[in-house]
């Protein structure tokens, strides 16, 4: 195999998950009131990260609040609960939402 494919393959294997995880976020609706980069009605994704870094218990909390939701952390809009997200894949937006920089 040549250089360039295993370059190709490798960056998309490093890839692929955080893709697939902001197409997650996009089908369980995240992105209509959070955006990577701006606060739109909740705060950044970036912005949550960035609070929680290093945080070891961030993980666990933070998938909890997306299925039960919660408020009182970002301003007095409450984040609503979200019961079509399944403890799998709220792990998985939440691993990639503190992965963010």
């Amino acid at each position: 195999m040549n250089r360039f494919i295993a370059t190709t393959l490798l960056g998309l294997c490093f890839t692929a998950p955080a893709m697939a995880s902001k197409e997650l976020a996009q089908a369980k609706n995240c992105l209509a009131c959070h955006s990577v980069d701006n606060k739109v009605v909740g705060p950044a994704f970036k912005e949550v990260a960035a609070k929680y870094a290093g945080d070891k218990n961030a993980a666990a909390t933070l998938a909890a609040k997306v299925i039960a939701g919660g408020g009182g952390v970002w301003g007095a809009i409450p984040m609503p609960a979200n019961p079509q997200v399944k403890e799998a894949e709220a792990n998985k937006l939440v691993a990639w939402i503190l992965s963010l920089k």
